[in-house]
């Protein structure tokens, strides 16, 4: 598997910096949480990362290679990216939808390879039950289930990731951080943006905290998300709980917010 490296990419918009150079390598089969404030520049790094948008300085690498020189058609077989809140505005069935992730394997694989990937897909994420209904009519919830089995159907040997508990109830939260750590677990890459601080904790190998464009805190969770760093960044007091359970993460507690 390739490493996924932002090199010194600096990022502006209306003549506003949003990313300030960021150099970030990120490895394959590991769980990579971004986080930070509102406008810290999360979703802008993914984009990039992605290959959707072009920073203003610096480049993006795959396996040391720069981004832009791989075809889209071969990017989007490398790099699967799930962005916050994605519209569907037309109706089409479940199983169509998660389809829509082979379009890259065009010539490349067999129809019953297709097949085999998109089923399994929704059987991962639990809606294959699903596969004939109108995507239009499902709940918030259940579509960004659809949403996260389409981005599996592509088999991607990276996963991107902006916001992807966004709309899930508690359950399902955690069988998509489940789901997501067991694809980290066979050498697969996962970056994700997310803001429950306790939810990065338990699914993160390494958590990346951005404010105002800039790196403040990289490394593990428990050294990424120290209270000290927490309090500078959001501006709240928090607490390490331990887990329950045998093999459980820690959690994190917010006791209030912290006065200046």
């Amino acid at each position: 598997m390739k490493t996924l490296s932002a090199k010194s990419i600096i990022v502006h918009r209306s003549r506003r910096q949003v990313l300030g150079t960021i150099d970030l390598t990120f490895e394959p089969g590991r769980v990579t949480a971004v986080l930070g404030p509102n406008g810290a520049g999360k979703s802008t790094l993914l984009s990039c990362l992605a290959g959707l948008l072009k920073p203003s300085q610096g480049h993006i690498e795959l396996g040391g290679q720069p981004l832009p020189g791989f075809s889209p058609r071969q990017r989007a077989r490398e790099i699967a990216f799930l962005p916050q809140m994605p519209e569907i505005a037309w109706p089409i069935d479940v199983a169509a939808l998660v389809g829509l992730a082979r379009i890259p394997f065009r010539g490349v694989s067999s129809t019953s390879e297709d097949q085999r990937a998109v089923q399994q897909a929704m059987e991962r994420t639990d809606v294959a039950a699903w596969a004939g209904r109108d995507v239009t009519t499902l709940s918030g919830g259940e579509r960004a289930r659809v949403l996260l089995a389409r981005l599996l159907a592509g088999e991607p040997d990276w996963v991107l990731a902006d916001e992807p508990f966004a709309g899930l109830d508690p359950s399902h939260q955690f069988e998509a951080a489940d789901l997501l750590r067991s694809i980290a677990s066979k050498g697969n890459g996962v970056v994700l943006t997310i803001h429950d601080l306790s939810l990065a904790a338990r699914i993160a190998d390494r958590v990346v905290i951005l404010a105002a464009g800039q790196v403040v805190a990289d490394g593990t969770p428990a050294e990424a998300l120290s209270p000290d760093t927490l309090r500078k960044v959001y501006g709240i007091e928090v607490e390490w709980l331990a887990g329950q359970g045998e093999g459980s993460r820690p959690l994190i507690a917010i006791r209030g917010r912290h006065v200046h």
